[in-house]
């Protein structure tokens, strides 16, 4: 197997998953452009992946996705590994965040709708502990609440939203990877 141009670091699966199905709707394949996109399983993980793959390792270019809260994690990992954090693009949350936000709440429903999973959203939203939540955290906690399920939705929520309204850190990393891919 050649090795990849360039490697993008997520911190889970759906990430990876959001990627590729973005990837494919704008007629590109990450493989063939050279890209790995690489699960860290955590953001914890950063440094370590970082220090393999970049400057210090095996010299490949990355780029990066990542949550606001685990900023201060990506910025350390990434500067002990050598790696500028140019590259790197914040989630204002978390990815299902941006989905959220960019498909909206009744997209967001519409899709889970076609799912056939609704009426499990609606079993989630009526729950003692949910009925106060706000619409969007009750969609949020729905991805989260089966395994599988968030990659599963990250693909389908990319698949539904117009071009006009994807995220600009999911669309600014997909950029990223492509030229460094390209230009590696």
């Amino acid at each position: 197997m050649e090795a990849p141009r360039a490697v993008v670091l997520v911190e889970g699966d759906s990430d990876r998953h959001a990627l590729h199905t973005l990837a494919r709707r704008v007629g590109r394949d990450l493989a063939a452009d050279g890209v790995e996109v690489v699960v860290l399983g955590g953001i914890t993980n950063i440094r370590s992946f970082a220090l393999r793959y970049g400057p210090c390792g095996l010299g490949v270019p990355l780029a990066g996705l990542y949550d606001a809260p685990a900023e201060p994690i990506v910025r350390r990992g990434l500067t002990a590994a050598g790696v500028p954090v140019d590259g790197f693009f914040r989630c204002t949350a978390d990815l299902e965040d941006e989905l959220i936000r960019a498909l909206g709440v009744a997209g967001v429903e519409d899709v889970i709708a076609a799912a056939g999973e609704a009426r499990s959203l609606e079993l989630l939203a009526g729950m003692p502990a949910q009925r106060l939540w706000t619409r969007d955290a009750v969609l949020r906690r729905f991805m989260g609440s089966q395994a599988g399920r968030k990659h599963r939705y990250a693909a389908l929520l990319v698949e539904a939203l117009e071009p006009d309204r994807l995220p600009a850190p999911l669309t600014g990393v997909l950029r990223h990877a492509i030229e460094l891919g390209s230009s590696a």
